[in-house]
């Protein structure tokens, strides 16, 4: 089952819904059930989800598009019950860049907030006493509705510009510190400001809402992980590919039996193979499919796969990091004029990393 819905696209940029996203859904439906909430509640209250998601992706699409004036392609933007992520290919290392980029998500949340409060009558609603403000709004009326979404829009604005990584405001507060200091550094300080309000959430949370230790365990270990991208990315700086490959490999014909395959990988440590055939590469074999066919009578290209990258010796790890870790599979073969020299993965990457960590200390 695939995980996440595909939506379409929008500026060539692919939507993507969670598999999650429909338990928030469900969530509703459960509660206004539990409250005798009518079939026009239930609706109007999808409707209302359904909307605050669309002002998602339009956020998530201030920063993608900011980011392609800059150069920078977003490959998909996904919508989880959380809210929404858009998956640059890299983020601005220069600071005016990434507080532009980053400042594009909120502004739209506050020109679609500016353009709703023109188009209702909040000042009225406000000038009201809290009796009969509290009768207007539990109306399911097209005003109501349109007030609910500003008053999210508003909030979302304000969520977002919390200082702490992954949300915008950790991302605005080190592109400033940045400005002043080293980017591993700023990272490091807006890193711990995070992970300081996920402890506040934490604790909130623990007392009067669970919703909060889920956001509170979010922010945590979005803190951690950007920490951890940007001090990776500095150890990699003016490092090649050919420095951290693994040279001593096995490879394969296509022709060769898959029998041959699994023997080698009974006797050996290795587990996946590069297949090359007059010394260009012919396809990848995986640990799982050879495991998955190993009691069959097939060769090699019966199970090889042949949709692949590569990436040259004398490219900059810094450029291929986020090519090996955004996918589980990721076993990459190095060619030097067009001829396989070795292979990168995410295991060997790490403990290039590890070994560059302990050599700067």
């Amino acid at each position: 089952m695939k995980a996440n819905l595909n939506l379409g696209r929008i500026a060539g940029i692919k939507i993507l819904v969670h598999w999650t996203f429909f338990f928030l859904i469900a969530w509703i439906v459960f509660i206004e059930l539990k409250h005798d909430g009518n079939a026009g509640r239930i609706f109007f209250n999808i409707v209302l989800l359904l909307s605050i998601f669309a002002c998602v992706v339009l956020h998530e699409l201030g920063h993608a598009l900011t980011a392609r004036h800059f150069g920078i392609r977003t490959k998909k933007i996904t919508l989880l019950p959380i809210g929404g992520m858009a998956s640059l290919e890299r983020i601005p290392e220069s600071p005016k860049q990434e507080l532009l980029v980053t400042l594009a998500g909120p502004l739209v949340n506050v020109v679609i907030a500016l353009l709703l409060y023109i188009i209702i009558p909040v000042e009225a609603l406000m000038k009201s006493n809290f009796t009969e403000t509290f009768e207007i709004l539990m109306s399911f009326s097209f005003q109501n509705f349109l007030f609910y979404l500003f008053l999210v829009n508003l909030g979302l604005v304000l969520f977002n510009v919390i200082p702490a990584f992954p949300m915008d405001g950790g991302r605005i507060l080190r592109a400033l510190l940045a400005m002043k200091i080293s980017r591993v550094k700023a990272t490091k300080i807006a890193a711990s400001v995070g992970q300081f309000f996920a402890l506040l959430f934490l604790l909130i949370g623990l007392l009067y809402s669970p919703f909060l230790v889920v956001i509170a365990l979010f922010i945590y270990l979005g803190a951690f992980a950007e920490n951890r991208f940007v001090q990776h990315l500095d150890v990699l700086k003016g490092h090649s590919v050919e420095e951290a490959m693994i040279i001593n490999m096995t490879t394969f014909d296509p022709e060769d039996p898959l029998d041959k395959v699994v023997n080698t990988v009974i006797s050996g440590t290795e587990t996946n193979f590069i297949v090359v055939e007059d010394h260009k590469i012919k396809g990848i074999l995986y640990l799982e499919h050879i495991i998955g066919n190993s009691n069959k009578d097939v060769l090699v290209k019966d199970v090889m796969v042949t949709q692949f990258k590569t990436v040259k010796n004398t490219d900059p790890l810094n450029d291929i990091y986020n090519i090996v870790f955004s996918n589980k599979k990721a076993f990459i073969p190095v060619t030097k004029e067009d001829k396989i020299v070795g292979v990168i993965d995410a295991i060997n990457l790490n403990e290039y990393l590890l070994l560059q960590q302990k050599l700067a200390f």
